[in-house]
């Protein structure tokens, strides 16, 4: 289970990057959410997630395409590569387009 709601943004990366690696797949926050829900605080409903693919946009791995009530649909930007960060430690992913800052935001040291 993720400890932390600032974490759940890197999680989401780690979707992305494991399951819709494509730019041309359009996906949407719904798909996401219910890959997610065994992995974070369970009291979180779909309607808390819009922060964190906000956050994933202003990062510059994601651009809206469309919305129909709750559900938006994305695509990347650039393909998401992965790295392993030396300050924290952690296995994080960045799309191409990306500065290379760790996404952690308890660390966010160059890459």
């Amino acid at each position: 289970m993720i400890n932390s709601v600032a974490s759940i943004p890197l999680q989401i990366r780690k979707i992305i990057y494991e399951k819709l690696n494509d730019t041309s797949l359009r996906f949407t926050n719904d798909e996401i959410f219910e890959i997610l829900k065994g992995n974070i605080d369970q009291s979180l409903t779909i309607d808390d997630m819009p922060q964190f693919f906000k956050q994933l946009h202003d990062d510059g791995l994601l651009r809206p395409i469309a919305q129909d009530f709750t559900t938006q649909w994305y695509k990347l930007f650039a393909e998401v590569e992965q790295f392993k960060c030396n300050s924290c430690n952690l296995e994080i992913h960045l799309g191409k387009l990306e500065p290379r800052v760790c996404p952690n935001l308890e660390c966010k040291s160059p890459i």
